[in-house]
């Protein structure tokens, strides 16, 4: 075999290319800010996927008095907007006020809200009988599903509406005769906890 083969050429070839001025520039998305959740608040972040079925299940936008009674990082009210409902429409009402903070910063401009800093159950106690929701949407503290579920039965009302609708997600152990099953969520929905849950939905 010729040996010369394998032998670098005395001079260099040589070629004409395209003159680089480094990558175009790319505008990067806005940072997230994580929002750091307590485990005393007991709030499990509604998964977004999750979260925009159970506004489908609730039913299209309109003149709904809705609530959310346990508003948390406003996971389901951040739903509820990309489904178009409006801000008019919406009461927002958590315990925590490290978590209404981070409500009102997150939802600015048209879809501002201000939540309203109590517990539920003691707001219940003093709105039954003076207000009624037709819609109302919740992901309520897992320990004591049944109270807030039971306080939400207490104000959903038609308010002049055909139907009353509430939909929630619950343990998958919770029991009502009035609550139509609608899924069964897998024990991984959560990021903070393994739990089986489902979704549920009343209507009156």
């Amino acid at each position: 075999m010729d040996k010369s083969v394998y032998q670098r050429p005395k001079k260099p070839k040589t070629m004409l290319v395209t003159k680089r001025t480094g990558a175009p520039e790319m505008a990067l998305p806005d940072p997230v800010e994580a929002i750091a959740v307590h485990s005393s608040t007991e709030c499990h972040v509604t998964p977004p996927e999750v979260a925009a079925r159970m506004v489908e299940y609730l039913g299209p936008p309109g003149d709904y008095l809705t609530v959310d009674p346990e508003a948390g990082t406003g996971a389901l009210l951040k739903a509820l907007f990309d489904a178009s409902h409006s801000v008019n429409e919406l009461v927002a009402i958590e315990r925590e006020a490290s978590l209404c903070k981070a409500i009102r910063k997150r939802f600015k401009g048209d879809q501002y809200i201000n939540p309203i800093n109590r517990c539920f159950l003691e707001y219940t106690a003093e709105a039954v009988g003076k207000v009624e929701y037709p819609r109302i949407i919740m992901n309520p503290p897992f320990r004591h599903v049944k109270k807030h579920v039971e306080a939400a039965l207490s104000l959903l009302g038609r308010n002049g509406h055909e139907l009353a609708t509430l939909v929630a997600l619950v343990p998958i152990t919770f029991d009502h005769d009035e609550a139509e099953e609608l899924e069964i969520l897998p024990n991984t929905t959560f990021a903070t906890a393994k739990v089986n849950t489902k979704i549920i939905r009343f209507t009156r």
